[in-house]
């Protein structure tokens, strides 16, 4: 599927999750966030957001991880669910399809897990 045939309603439809996908050693993707990953075109996001993980590791157990997308670049900030920004990075380029996603990332104690809200 091409981005252009990205459909974001379908995101709705995760609710939990049956699988989790390890993108890295301590990081693992839920169900919803492997179908924006792979319909949308989007590892290079799941990967951003879990290269700045570790960081938090003890000092963070819940953090808000938020795309914005402009004229072809982003901004990709994380907080930790109450606006305290706590990282950014800023994407030079990007195709992604929406003009913006919020993804939650949650310490288990041993990883973190990536998810969609509607998966919280």
């Amino acid at each position: 599927m091409s981005n252009s045939e990205f459909d974001a309603a379908m995101l709705g439809q995760f609710t939990g999750t049956e699988h989790y996908y390890r993108i890295s050693p301590s990081t693992v993707i839920t169900d919803g966030c492997k179908y924006l990953a792979d319909e949308a075109g989007a590892y290079w996001l799941m990967d951003a957001i879990a290269s700045y993980l570790p960081q938090f590791t003890g000092r963070e157990e819940f953090i808000s991880a938020k795309l914005n997308v402009t004229r072809g670049s982003a901004e990709l900030a994380l907080d930790n669910g109450n606006g305290k920004v706590l990282d950014r990075q800023h994407i030079p380029f990007t195709d992604f399809p929406l003009p913006a996603i919020t993804l939650y990332a949650c310490w288990s104690g041993d990883f973190w897990f990536l998810l969609l809200p509607s998966e919280y």
